[in-house]
């Protein structure tokens, strides 16, 4: 399908009024009234619209063959005439970036062109803004939610799984349209959530199980959006085996046992450091939990670094924000040619990338899960989905980061606050 603007607006920053820009949209090879994303897009997110049509029997410079186009045509069609509480179960093959912006902007079943929808109110927690993962989890959902006609209420876990239960029991018999959330431990939030089930609150879990998957969806979540944090584990650790050779001594810095996440991470490097013995030892025998603190994370990473008698050759840690914090110690050790590679992938972390901090980063695309997490609630509400409806769990993609890799600036654009896209 080829796409071709006619004309181009400046995009201002996002703000909580956004200016009304002016767009055309061309398709070459056929009509825009099969596509049935791009008007909707175009008013939802406050700019004029115009199409320009060519017909399927014209060609206009290059472009597909024939039957490509015919094909082409006869798919578009075929996910306009599908119902739109039974798309969802298309996105469950496979996030992406375009499908979820194209998502936010498709007006829902039953709502008349031009009209003005109701302000739908949802409540979103994750497990603490003191790391820039929830943190820009918390700038896109605002972002987004302001995009989506949402009134996003904020509930701040703060790194700690009693206060997140406590805070969200507190909330739980406020009206809620739907209700988005990350336990920051697996299992504690198994009781408000049933609580906004019995109230009739759809709930979006993302990220952390919440309870186990087969129990998901008895204690009242509709839908899982979260990347694979094995896969993105082994990608990292596989990069540090490369680099290390395959041999000599690694640290192993982990966030907080109780944590689905990251215990999948342990498996993760633990699968794929097992391919590497015994040429690679573990330094202390195994994880070194810090429960996602960079403090904790430092203080541990000196110990070890002490303790040792010749230079230790790698190092993995759990999140991008205990790797950075414990950077600096290196300096001046026999320790400081250290290979470092992590998980998260945003802003810091691709810094440090750029920096020559980090050898490499593996994405857990905070902007993407938090993004989808308001998308999908807004269509379960708006569309009056029924929980059949829904595939249980929403996969996100975690691409590994390194300069060689030749998608560092590509992630520099797509995590920016400005975007918040992955």
């Amino acid at each position: 399908m080829s796409q071709r603007w006619v004309s181009r607006s400046r995009v201002a920053p996002v703000s909580r009024s956004l200016p009304k820009t002016s767009v055309r949209f061309s398709n070459r090879h056929f009509k825009l009234t099969h596509y049935p994303c791009v008007r909707p897009l175009a008013v939802e997110f406050g700019a004029g619209y115009d199409q320009e049509n060519v017909p399927l029997g014209k060609r206009t410079g290059g472009g597909a063959p024939w039957e490509t186009r015919r094909a082409m045509q006869s798919a578009v069609k075929s996910i306009g005439d599908t119902p739109r509480r039974g798309f969802l179960k298309h996105l469950a093959a496979g996030a992406g970036v375009g499908l979820g912006a194209c998502l936010a902007g498709c007006r829902t079943a039953g709502e008349p062109q031009g009209g003005t929808r109701r302000k739908l109110r949802a409540g979103f927690s994750n497990g603490g803004l003191q790391t820039t993962w929830c943190k820009l989890g918390y700038d896109t959902a605002m972002l987004w939610g302001d995009l989506l006609g949402l009134d996003v209420v904020w509930i701040d876990g703060e790194l700690n799984p009693q206060e997140q239960r406590n805070k969200i029991e507190l909330k739980v018999g406020e009206p809620w349209d739907f209700f988005c959330v990350q336990a920051l431990q697996s299992e504690i939030l198994a009781d408000p959530v049933r609580q906004l089930n019995k109230r009739g609150v759809p709930v979006v879990a993302i990220d952390t199980l919440l309870v186990e998957k087969e129990r998901l969806r008895e204690v009242g979540v509709w839908v899982h959006i979260a990347a694979n944090h094995v896969e993105m584990a082994e990608s990292s650790t596989e990069y540090l085996m490369r680099r290390i050779g395959g041999k000599g001594k690694v640290i192993h810095v982990g966030g907080a046992s109780a944590h689905s996440g990251a215990r999948d991470r342990d498996k993760g490097f633990n699968r794929v450091v097992k391919r590497y013995q015994p040429g690679v030892e573990i330094v202390g025998g195994g994880v070194r939990w810090c429960d996602w603190k960079p403090e904790k994370a430092r203080d541990t990473f000196e110990t070890l670094l002490a303790q040792a008698r010749e230079p230790i050759a790698g190092a993995f840690f759990h999140n991008d924000d205990m790797a950075l914090a414990c950077y600096p110690a290196l300096a001046g050790t026999i320790h400081q040619n250290m290979v470092i590679t992590a998980v998260d992938g945003q802003k810091e972390g691709l810094t440090g990338i750029r920096e020559g901090k980090l050898a490499a980063t593996a994405v857990n695309p905070t902007c993407m899960i938090h993004m989808l997490a308001l998308v999908v609630g807004q269509f379960i509400v708006r569309n009056r989905e029924q929980l059949d409806d829904l595939p249980l769990e929403i996969p996100c993609p975690c691409p590994l980061v390194s300069k060689e890799a030749g998608n560092l600036d590509a992630m520099f654009y797509l995590s920016d606050p400005k975007h918040c896209l992955v």
